[in-house]
């Protein structure tokens, strides 16, 4: 089963009820909130609070990715606002088990999010307690980047070891997906795609949604 979870932070916050409908009706299965604090990541997006205001407007679920320092200490808060995922980094996080369990205790499905530079053997052996992988394939931060091209061998990898391991994580990936290479990224393993630009900054955005959804169910 694949997924698309478009990213609110490419939205147009003064109407979000409405952007979310958009691609409601275009057939998204998750929607993607990007948490970043400025200190973890060289920008400041949102908190809990706008989560909570999502929630209010959809049904569909919700998957926070905490791009922030010491996010352990946010885990309750962003549950308690709606999230459904939670994803903490491999490289802000010291005690990943222990984080991934608060999440999981809480009642959320718990990933753990590497940047373009961080290799799938930092996290290799704790892959079986995970619910999924979130691959950066940008430099986290700010939306609208360009697809960085090596990170697809990380998504191969990753499904290369679930399949070995026979283990039952998601593969996400974050970061330049659109309609020319969401194919290829899908082909390589990915399960969730996440898309920020190629769908908000588009000319129509229910449309959008339901071709990137097509793409990746065909």
């Amino acid at each position: 089963m694949k997924y698309l979870a478009p990213s609110i932070l490419s939205a147009d916050f003064t109407n979000m009820a409405q952007q979310i409908r958009y691609v409601e009706m275009g057939g998204a299965d998750i929607i993607h909130c990007d948490i970043m604090d400025g200190i973890f990541v060289p920008n400041i997006s949102f908190g809990a609070s706008v989560v909570t205001a999502v929630r209010k407007v959809t049904k569909l679920p919700i998957d926070v990715h905490l791009m922030i320092k010491s996010p352990d200490r946010f885990v309750k808060d962003f549950i308690n606002a709606g999230a459904n995922y939670i994803s903490v980094h491999a490289e802000e996080v010291v005690h990943l088990d222990r984080v991934l369990n608060l999440i999981k205790e809480n009642g959320a499905y718990a990933g753990i999010a590497i940047n373009p530079s961080t290799g799938i053997s930092y996290i290799e052996s704790i892959l079986e307690t995970l619910d999924f992988v979130l691959v950066m394939s940008v430099n986290p931060g700010f939306g609208g980047q360009k697809f960085i091209k090596y990170t697809a061998n990380k998504i191969n990898e990753l499904n290369k070891i679930r399949s070995l391991k026979n283990l039952n994580y998601k593969i996400e990936v974050d970061g330049g997906i659109d309609k020319s290479n969401i194919k290829e990224v899908s082909n390589y393993g990915c399960d969730i795609f996440v898309a920020g630009s190629a769908i908000f900054h588009s000319g129509n955005i229910t449309a959008t949604t339901l071709e990137l959804k097509n793409i990746i169910k065909g």
